[in-house]
């Protein structure tokens, strides 16, 4: 297993990978980790709607919820995926110059656009299936909830909610380069992603299918009465636009990720292995399980 400044060194070659990484590739595999995250998301509401939809087991139900959400990101790190929020790692090839920053922004706008599409498809797909019925419409009323709390959040609680998930999700990547191992790698994703789902925290892509999915259902009636019956004011309804979705929450949210990712996780731990040594010298040892992932990566696209 790789101690903190030796996973630090393969952050940085897997960054340089993703950054030269021609269009296809990364438009592929940005579609399928936008998928994997809305499977996520769906996947997780489907299993604690009933909890969720109750004040008194709201907090066991974001519990459930994460639990399997974190089979999301275990997808696109061990399936092969181009995920926004986990590229935000790039930074530290950036900060090492081993990458510029218009490949950088290259990757990221790439790929958020390919993510957005992955999981608008399933949150449409979602809409068409006939499980929002669930329960009586419950499900279809909990998923009309979900978005309209989410549109419903002040710009600046949306920002710092953002902050908060990507620091967690980029860990969770973070400590899928420490292990060469399918089952280490599963492990290190899972309490991280369960942590911020649990918390309530914001993540940009999986927002691309809860909200999406929300403006479907509540164009059918019986699931717009359900979720009113079922606590959501009509001025919660009436704000859950396509427009308060890409203002009011996708905006903050992402711009919040970045700095999540960005800066406290990436760019801190740059700093404080500048020049890749750590107390007891250079981190050999550790490059060479770094190279031992970094081929890993050839085969598997890490997320």
């Amino acid at each position: 297993m790789l101690k903190p400044a030796e996973i630090l060194e393969t952050s940085i070659d897997v960054g340089v990978k993703k950054a030269g990484s021609g269009f296809l590739s990364l438009a592929v595999l940005g579609f399928l980790a936008g998928a994997f995250i809305a499977f996520a998301a769906e996947g997780s509401t489907m299993a604690a709607y009933n909890l969720l939809a109750d004040g008194a087991t709201f907090g066991l139900g974001r519990a459930l919820a994460g639990a399997l959400f974190a089979v999301g990101l275990m997808l696109v790190v061990l399936c092969g995926g181009e995920l926004f929020t986990g590229n935000m790692l790039i930074i530290g090839s950036v900060a090492r110059r081993r990458v510029n920053v218009s490949a950088l922004l290259r990757n990221w706008g790439v790929v958020y656009v390919f993510n957005f599409a992955g999981a608008l498809f399933i949150a449409w797909l979602m809409s068409e299936t006939g499980l929002f019925h669930s329960s009586g419409d419950l499900l279809g009323a909990v998923t009309v909830k979900i978005a309209a709390g989410k549109t419903g959040l002040a710009w600046h609680s949306a920002f710092i909610l953002g902050i908060l998930c990507n620091w967690l999700v980029c860990l969770g990547v973070w400590l899928s380069y420490a292990t060469d191992s399918m089952a280490g790698k599963m492990l290190g994703i899972f309490f991280p992603i369960w942590l911020f789902v649990t918390s309530g925290f914001e993540h940009s892509i999986a927002n691309m299918y809860y909200i999406p999915a929300g403006l479907f259902a509540k164009l059918t009636p019986d699931f717009l009465n359900a979720a009113l019956s079922a606590g959501v004011s009509q001025s919660a309804a009436d704000g859950l636009t396509w427009g308060s979705f890409f203002t009011a929450n996708l905006l903050p949210v992402t711009l919040g990720n970045i700095i999540g990712g960005a800066v406290f996780v990436s760019m801190a731990y740059t700093l404080a292995y500048r020049g890749g040594k750590t107390k007891s010298g250079e981190v050999s040892k550790g490059l060479q399980k770094a190279q031992k992932t970094d081929e890993m990566h050839d085969r598997t696209q890490i997320g």
